[in-house]
């Protein structure tokens, strides 16, 4: 990986950590900018998503608890939450580059901090919905305890990833149109083979679980489970976190090659 690429980004945010958190603040708000009900979309969409799945998959497919006696709304929701940030998060990041083209034009702004503008925007619905998973499990009798606290690490995790594939993506579109268009239909398709709204017992230990288990969000959305239900610390999965961070650490280098290879005809293209 480049190391003077990653230390200067860190200096970066830091140095300019007011302006960013000001786009992104801005960012946020122009999202939702003349909905009569504003910014309360960015909640209310997420809560709607999720009844609609509850509705199907356990009133309407008859699914019941989970193996272990889990309610599956409770299971439901601790996967989903993550898979709603990293999902909306990428889509948002890949497009970057045309929504701040004013910028990228007039070298105001460091470009490679614009994915982190559209990551810190993301997180305040993330942040939200995690609240309200803690309140739900809460109502259920499932008290607050040490092993949630790895939720922030499991944040940490999909910050750094989506940073590495918006590198990759939001470079690409600036040649590619139809690179936003791409990246709906593949999220479309990581929803649906990763366990998140269906259990992984119905494959057992089949060898599609174990390829679908490639995917680095299965170990997000396997985490969050992971600290929330099952109580099982990150680090008794070794190989599975050794193998997420070699992947992600991989996209990143991927990532950082290909907008140092690109970024310099961003202003003439956009």
């Amino acid at each position: 990986m480049d190391m003077g690429f990653m230390v200067r980004l860190c200096k970066d945010i830091y140095r300019e950590r007011s302006i960013i958190l000001a786009l992104a603040k801005d960012d946020f708000k122009l999202r939702f900018a003349g909905a009569g009900l504003g910014a309360v979309w960015g909640f209310v969409s997420p809560f709607v998503s999720i009844l609609l799945y509850w509705f199907v998959f356990q009133v309407g497919l008859k699914n019941g608890n989970i193996s272990n006696g889990m309610p599956y709304v409770l299971w439901l929701v601790a996967g989903i939450v993550p898979w709603f940030y990293f999902s909306e998060a990428w889509t948002t990041t890949t497009n970057c580059m045309y929504e701040y083209s004013f910028i990228v034009k007039k070298v105001l702004f460091k470009v490679e901090l614009l994915p982190v503008v559209k990551i810190l925007s993301t997180l305040l619905v993330h942040v939200f919905l995690i609240d309200v998973c803690f309140l739900l499990f809460a109502t259920y009798g499932y008290k607050v305890n040490v092993y949630n606290l790895q939720i922030i690490y499991y944040v940490v995790c999909e910050i750094i990833l989506v940073y590495a594939l918006s590198l990759i993506t939001s470079s690409i579109s600036v040649f590619i149109k139809d690179t936003i268009l791409l990246i709906g239909i593949v999220t479309q398709i990581l929803f649906w083979t990763i366990p998140i709204v269906w259990s992984p017992e119905l494959l057992e230990d089949t060898w599609v679980l174990r390829v679908l288990k490639l995917n680095p969000v299965y170990y997000l959305v396997n985490g969050f489970r992971d600290a929330m239900i099952e109580k099982v610390w990150f680090w008794d999965r070794p190989a599975a976190t050794l193998y997420f961070w070699v992947v992600t650490i991989a996209l990143l280098m991927v990532g950082v090659r290909i907008y140092k290879k690109t970024n310099a005809y961003f202003a003439d293209l956009l």
